[in-house]
């Protein structure tokens, strides 16, 4: 099915049409959500919000980029608009998690899709790289998420984020610099620790 027939199905409400475009395009939203929320309770309900939002804005939809591009640009938007509005309430969250740390009697681990589960050193070796990646200014993280968690294009990221190639490739630079500084210090840190 093609991106216009999708979205002219929508227009015309088609439950089939709407029912195809949940299936190929869920799993995506709720991945790329998490990656940017931290949170699979948060990305799950942020996906339910994805898709309504599709529904109601299709008429929006220009044909300029593809529907795939659209539809993760609607995610980055309201992922990041999600974060702004519940900064304060992560920030209690994180109090909470470090504070019961040292209490083996609460799981302080965050839900994650199955798919994510490793041995515990490779659980607390991706939780470090978690920290390092949220730890990036918001356009950096994107970017950074676009490229290599969702395997976008450069091209793909300029549409998402409305940006122009070289300021991506910028953005891309300066996360990995960034990340490389983190990293260096945090599992030179969790290598002392063993």
């Amino acid at each position: 099915m093609t991106d216009q027939e999708l979205i002219t199905g929508i227009l015309n409400n088609d439950k089939t049409v709407i029912q195809f475009l949940v299936s190929k395009y869920h799993k995506q939203v709720i991945k790329t959500a998490f990656h940017l929320l931290q949170n699979m309770d948060d990305a799950e309900d942020l996906a339910q919000d994805v898709c309504v939002e599709i529904i109601e804005s299709a008429g929006s939809f220009k044909g300029a980029s593809s529907l795939s591009t659209w539809i993760y640009r609607l995610t980055v938007n309201k992922s990041l608009n999600f974060i702004r509005k519940n900064k304060r309430k992560q920030l209690v969250h994180q109090f909470e998690s470090f504070f019961r740390k040292g209490d083996n009697s609460i799981e302080t681990r965050v839900t994650e899709p199955s798919e994510y589960d490793k041995t515990f050193e490779n659980n607390e070796r991706r939780q470090i790289l978690e920290k390092a990646v949220n730890s990036l200014p918001e356009n950096q993280k994107t970017a950074f998420i676009l490229s290599k968690y969702e395997e976008l294009s450069y091209r793909e990221i300029t549409e998402i984020m409305n940006l122009s190639l070289p300021s991506v490739e910028s953005l891309l630079q300066r996360a990995k610099q960034n990340l490389q500084k983190k990293l260096i210090v945090q599992f030179s840190e969790y290598s002392n620790k063993k």
